[in-house]
Parts: structure tokens; sequence; C-alpha cells
């Protein structure tokens, strides 16, 4: 995916707020296969493990069984079609996760080539915070960047400071235990 570019500055930006919220003795879920991250990510000490291909719209079978307490998204939920599903079905305690932002003077990206590499999704910030409070999580920090790219055009000129990636970190919110309640009440 990365042959000729490597992404320097959204790694360092993803990695300095992931161990700003998680320590290295919790263990990891990432969703998605093994990648150049998931990799820094195990450099720097965290234990990792990666969902092994499936399509996370459909089958959620790996990350409904996962003991990890923490459960990491970068870059994959633009990919999917309902988001929301996998959202609910973690069973993890907290959530790091970042998408690219929809960028207003540019079309979503469309892989020529890759059926899987294509974004239904690409959200404003407030739809991805809504996305994760209505399946079930509380968001605790957020961090956004842009992303310069080297090259010359009004395009690359507004990428130089408008927002192109959004990183939340959320915890599971806590379910009231149940209140019976009586017809009198």
């Amino acid at each position: 995916m990365y042959e000729k570019t490597f992404p320097v500055k959204r790694y360092k930006n993803t990695l300095a707020f992931l161990q700003k919220h998680i320590t290295t003795t919790e263990n990891i879920l990432d969703l998605g296969v093994s990648n150049p991250f998931s990799e820094i990510m195990k450099q720097h000490g965290y234990d990792v493990v990666n969902t092994g291909g499936e399509d996370l719209d459909l089958d959620f079978e790996f990350v409904q069984n996962s003991k990890a307490r923490v459960v990491t998204a970068f870059e994959i939920f633009e990919h999917l079609l309902a988001p929301y599903n996998i959202l609910r079905a973690i069973q993890a305690d907290k959530i790091v996760a970042s998408v690219p932002l929809k960028l207003w003077f540019a079309p979503a990206y469309k892989s020529k080539t890759d059926p899987w590499d294509r974004h239904y999704h690409e959200f404003e910030a407030w739809q991805f915070n809504w996305l994760l409070e209505k399946a079930g999580w509380e968001i605790k920090d957020t961090f956004s960047w842009a992303n310069p790219v080297k090259k010359f055009g009004l395009r690359p000129l507004l990428r130089l400071f408008t927002p192109r990636y959004y990183i939340v970190y959320a915890e599971r919110k806590k379910i009231p235990e149940s209140t019976e309640f009586t017809a009198s009440e």
C-alpha cells in the first residue's frame, strides 16, 4: 500500500495520541490486517493482535471473542458500509480510532485497482463523534491535523491548513443497572 510513500506525519501523530491514552500493559486488538502501523505499535512495546481480513461489515466473531481491553481502528471505518455494527460488537473498554476527514474540495477516495481500497464514508468530525456515541462510546479526547502534500495547485494549498485526519479516544459507556418499575409508578 505504501510502496512509494510512507505517511510519516500521520504515523507520528497517531502514535503520540495512542501513547497519551493507552499503556503498553493493555493488550490491543487492531481492526484490519497487519500493516506498517501495527508493526510500529509492536516496536513501541504494545501487545497487538490484528483481525484476519474478514469483512467487518458482516463478520464480528473475532472481534466479539477478543479479550483485548483496547481496540484500535486506524483508517478503517471509512471503508465500511455500516461501521455502527462493528462498533456495537466490540467488547473492549477503550477504543482509539482515526478517520480521514471529508474534504469539501475533493471527492471521496476510490482506488481504480483495489475494490477494498475505497472510502464509502469520509466523515466530518461531528459525524464520527455521533457514530461513536450512538454505538455506546463516550468520547474522552480528540485531535485533528492537516496533511500537506508536496505538489503545486489550489488543492495542495488548501491541504496546508485544512484538517485531513481526525483521531478519537473513547471509552465504553457504562450501562446503568436495570431498574424495575411497577405499574403504580
